[in-house]
């Protein structure tokens, strides 16, 4: 049989959130390919290769998929959420366009997933009702100028936004300078979403006013969404919903 790459996103966290699509490729795959806690996920059966590795190598990890593939594995790449949302479809394409010609014949397929930016905004509500970005708050990739640059041009534009990676033991100073900029450029109490591990059993949410956000309220596992300024809160018995209105006067 001919080898493939599914490079597949398998959702949040809850393992009823994860595609039929990516289960069927997940039960064919001779390989599974991707970073250790993701790798974990899929459960271990009887001619199922698990190829774990450190959340740094995407590159490596992309060539010895295509490697793999070329000689006739069936190999799946897995990410949390969403392949295509910071995660391994770019790392995938970017090792193709660079490696050898072979590799452009091989048959590669993207199986998207529930990403956690909308298993957040499902839990809180409709924060991303309107018009919004996703900002990954690491620099591991990209420097921290362009980050500020681009998080500022968003609050100016008013956009409701969504970040992915906000605060890890490593780097703390990063989210904290990003919720000054927030507070500098909004200058409102606009409402601040802190999802933490949405659909597993450790989930957490909280909705904060942005004058009351704190850097310690997230970690790597928070998904932290910020409303515009059209952004409402509904107040009710129990947790409140959060949405922001289709239409803008």
């Amino acid at each position: 049989m001919s080898g493939w790459i599914a490079i597949a996103g398998l959702g949040p966290g809850a393992e009823d959130l994860v595609t039929p699509e990516v289960r069927d490729a997940l039960a064919e795959a001779t390989d599974v390919i991707g970073y250790f806690p993701y790798v974990a996920r899929v459960p271990e059966r009887e001619g199922l290769v698990k190829h774990g590795s450190d959340n740094r190598v995407e590159l490596d990890r992309s060539r010895h998929a295509l490697d793999l593939a070329a000689a006739g594995h069936r190999v799946v790449v897995v990410s949390s959420g969403d392949p295509g949302v910071f995660a391994m479809a770019s790392a995938v394409f970017e090792a193709l366009e660079a490696g050898p010609a072979a590799w452009r014949d091989l048959d590669i397929r993207v199986l998207p997933g529930i990403t956690a930016m909308l298993a957040a905004s499902a839990r809180a509500g409709a924060p991303l009702g309107h018009d919004f970005c996703a900002i990954n708050l690491s620099d591991n990739l990209k420097p921290w100028a362009l980050i500020e640059k681009r998080l500022r041009l968003a609050a100016e534009a008013d956009f409701a936004m969504a970040f992915y990676n906000p605060r890890s033991k490593s780097r703390p100073e990063g989210f904290a300078r990003a919720l000054e900029v927030l507070k500098e450029v909004c200058g409102d109490a606009r409402p601040v979403i802190f999802a933490r591990a949405v659909s597993t059993p450790e989930e957490d949410l909280r909705v904060v006013p942005l004058p009351e956000c704190q850097p310690e309220m997230a970690d790597m596992r928070t998904m932290v969404l910020v409303g515009s300024s059209r952004t409402r809160v509904i107040t009710r018995d129990g947790a409140p919903i959060v949405y922001t209105p289709r239409s803008t006067p």
